[in-house]
């Protein structure tokens, strides 16, 4: 695994496209001009700082950004899409665009002989659904993502995947520019003038965490702004906090650059073949990192990730088996997160129309529809050894450490009282109870109680996976979660 020089910020890790049994070991996961961004960054980055920090911004005069809206895409795995249907990749884009989300950022490597294929088989399905809706509705994009961890590229593969998709009527543009994006490569940065040249000129907006905030202001005039893969607490924290962002903010605002910030709902991964084995604590990050995007206002989101079920930060569940890489299907079967999405149409509205969770309040602020989702390990973070799993990237420390035995209660709706939680038989208590506007968010102490988890809410109810006090038949705790939803 290459050492990236500060390793003491969470950022992407190796990563393993899969295929006919082969697997890339590396790291995953993306022309300067004159505008500048909207982001604006939190005087504290405390998750719960007072919300007139927040607010302090509306009383600055704030440089327009170059992006037409604030927009939310998924990160996507295209090295997990072997054999993957048209009629599958209609079914994911649909899938995402009923949680609102508004595109996929199209993650490729070097070397996998099916991507063209695949891409191929995206940006028509995406054309299609486009052309089903007309003029009636929300508009699904696509950009790639040019994993630059997963083998040698040159720049002439680049141009040739650029200039064939970039005049797609579904291809993510700014200022009239294809947006294009990376994981890592700052090594290869010096090769982004010619690419833009010879592709007929991009919107570059790479992903060079490695570098942290600083590294990439040195290079800001071969870019067009930043994403950040900081979406995760550090090592030994139990939060995240906004560190990361209001440095990028700051530098990319100075330059006249935008910024792309991530968010992800958990973080688990356990392949020793790949040397990654950590857990990030990740039972209020659903929540809690949501609320600082509602706070900062960055110009792009980026959910991390759609598929990629090998670090368990997945908000839709595979497809098949086959996608999910040997070693994780242990802890993948059977986790669903596809929970996660419900939350999204509202915190995306909210996020677009320049809410905090506090002001969204008003009834035109409200939910379409009520909802509450639960998620939760089905096992004790001691019940049994921790399979080596240290808590958080680069991390010295047990992740049992790091992982809170509860269940996390996220509900949107303008009764909180509505939502109900039982461990088998027995109704629990919320404890840790917050209340945002719409948005309440709270934990149940397991406490040793066991059985299916039910969730209920206005008489709807959803049953999860049993909580049991046993380690699992893998002989070690598992980290990752299930969620549910209502």
């Amino acid at each position: 695994m290459r050492a990236f020089a500060r390793n003491v910020l969470h950022r992407r890790h190796k990563h393993e496209h899969h295929h006919d049994h082969h697997h890339h070991d590396h790291h995953h996961h993306e022309q300067s001009g004159s505008g500048v961004p909207s982001l604006s960054p939190s005087l504290s980055s405390s998750v719960f700082s007072p919300s007139f920090y927040a607010k302090i911004f509306v009383l600055l005069t704030l440089p327009i950004s170059r992006c037409k809206a604030r927009m939310v895409f998924a990160h996507y795995m295209v090295g997990l899409t072997h054999g993957q249907t048209p009629e599958e990749w209609t079914q994911e884009i649909r899938t995402a665009d009923a949680a609102c989300i508004d595109g996929f950022a199209l993650n490729i490597g070097s070397s996998d002989p099916y991507t063209l294929t695949q891409l191929r088989q995206a940006f028509a399905a995406a054309e299609a659904q486009r052309h089903e809706q007309g003029q009636r509705g929300h508009e699904f994009v696509l950009f790639l993502s040019f994993d630059m961890a997963a083998g040698h590229w040159d720049v002439d593969q680049l141009v040739a995947l650029i200039r064939e998709f970039r005049d797609s009527p579904v291809y993510y543009t700014v200022d009239g520019q294809p947006l294009v994006s990376t994981f890592e490569g700052p090594g290869w940065a010096d090769n982004w003038p010619a690419v833009s040249r010879a592709a007929g000129g991009i919107f570059l907006v790479p992903d060079w965490s490695s570098l942290g905030p600083h590294g990439v202001g040195n290079k800001a005039d071969l870019i067009d702004g930043a994403f950040s893969w900081c979406a995760w607490p550090r090592a030994d924290q139990q939060r995240m906090t906004t560190e990361e962002d209001v440095a990028y903010g700051k530098t990319l605002r100075d330059k006249g650059k935008i910024y792309m910030a991530g968010v992800s709902p958990w973080f688990y991964t356990r392949l020793p073949q790949w040397n990654k084995n950590w857990y990030s604590t990740s039972e209020s990050l659903w929540f809690d990192r949501w609320s600082q995007i509602l706070d900062l206002k960055p110009d792009l989101v980026q959910i991390i990730s759609w598929n990629d079920f090998g670090e368990s930060s997945y908000i839709c569940d595979p497809l098949r088996p086959s996608q999910v890489v040997p070693g994780a299907d242990i802890y993948v079967s059977g986790h669903s997160h596809a929970a996660f999405r419900a939350t999204l149409p509202f915190l995306i509205k909210a996020y677009k129309a320049g809410n905090d969770l506090a002001s969204c309040s008003g009834d035109d602020d409200g939910p379409e529809e009520d909802c509450a989702i639960a998620w939760y390990r089905t096992t004790p973070a001691e019940c049994g050894p921790d399979g080596g799993t240290v808590w958080g990237q680069g991390g010295s420390r047990s992740a049992s450490q790091g992982a809170r035995d509860v269940i996390s209660v996220m509900s949107i709706s303008k009764d909180p009282t509505a939502v109900t939680i039982s461990i088998g038989d027995q109704e629990v208590r919320p404890h840790h109870h917050q209340r945002h506007g719409y948005v309440s968010f709270a934990h149940v102490q397991v406490e040793g109680r066991t059985g299916p988890v039910r969730l209920s809410m206005h008489g709807r109810s959803a049953t999860g996976p049993a909580i049991i006090n046993d380690c699992p038949p893998s002989g070690h705790v598992m980290f990752n979660c299930v969620s549910i939803q209502v």
